[in-house]
């Protein structure tokens, strides 16, 4: 009894291999795509240019749907859209497996009230660099989709739950379905995923490792991995981020290229957004 009060306080604590009760499915996904990876590039090393660019394009559009729309649109409310576009973004963030958009709203609105605190499920200061990483995705209860995301739980955000696992099988047999054989089937697929999935983890892992004091924010700007990150544009300015959380602006510095803003700005200036904040002067 005392072991397993342990693990719930503490789950990083749990074998690695062992996911808690409901997040079964997410751990077999993991290990589904991370071997099919494997396999493919044993089998693929070398893919065509046409699959590595539709493969890049791809990435692209799900990181726009993840960073613009997920992250910025709905978790902190810095801009608006017209809702088609909202839509389209929300597929192209659940091709990209970022899951559906109540789940990923209440787990980021859970980090940023608890930041590097015990109660934090994706910080590296409790649970280590792969815990933040990799772990927490199948070894937390997920976050209460009532209590953060409450708006995200009706209408239409709703049906991407039912969606999302009809969308992830998509993704994975695009390569297949769009006619680019096994080739396709692995780089347009599970090659593309992996890339995607830790792209985006290094948000939560590598970008937390910062010096802080116990119970301070640990976040920090890393510059080298925005060219790498065109699965989340933008997000490497984390500290920013942290500073500037109601900003849809996360590059602040004119030399602080953030793919996310310029998408943004290009939609407010044809009239496809509006409501856009952007950081208060310090």
């Amino acid at each position: 009894m005392e072991l397993v009060a342990t693990q719930e306080a503490r789950p990083w604590e749990r074998p690695f291999w062992k996911p808690v009760h409901g997040k079964e499915g997410v751990f077999a996904y993991l290990v589904l795509v991370h071997s099919l990876a494997v396999l493919g590039l044993i089998l693929f090393p070398l893919p065509s240019l046409k699959v590595v660019g539709l493969a890049l394009l791809f990435v692209a559009f799900g990181g726009l749907g993840t960073t613009v729309c997920y992250h910025r649109m709905l978790a902190h409310k810095t801009l608006k859209t017209n809702k088609f576009i909202e839509q389209v973004l929300i597929f192209w963030a659940v091709f990209n497996g970022s899951g559906h958009p109540a789940s990923w709203v209440a787990y980021h609105r859970l980090h940023h009230s608890v930041t590097d605190l015990p109660d934090d499920i994706s910080s590296p200061k409790q649970g280590g660099f792969w815990w933040a990483h990799l772990r927490w995705l199948y070894q937390t209860q997920p976050a209460d989709k009532k209590r953060w995301a409450p708006e995200l739980t009706r209408g239409m955000y709703t049906t991407w739950g039912w969606l999302e696992t009809p969308v992830i099988i998509l993704s994975i047999f695009s390569g297949l379905l769009l006619g680019f054989g096994w080739m396709g089937f692995f780089w347009l697929g599970a090659i593309r995923l992996v890339y995607t999935l830790h792209m985006q983890c290094f948000v939560n892992s590598l970008t937390h490792l910062g010096h802080a004091e116990d119970g301070k924010d640990s976040s920090m700007n890393v510059w080298w991995l925005g060219p790498f990150q065109i699965a989340a544009w933008g997000e490497n300015w984390h500290q920013n981020h942290h500073s500037h959380a109601g900003s849809a602006r996360l590059g602040l510095r004119w030399w602080q290229t953030d793919i996310g803003w310029y998408f943004i700005w290009t939609l407010e200036q044809l009239g496809l957004a509006h409501s856009v904040k952007r950081p208060r002067a310090s």
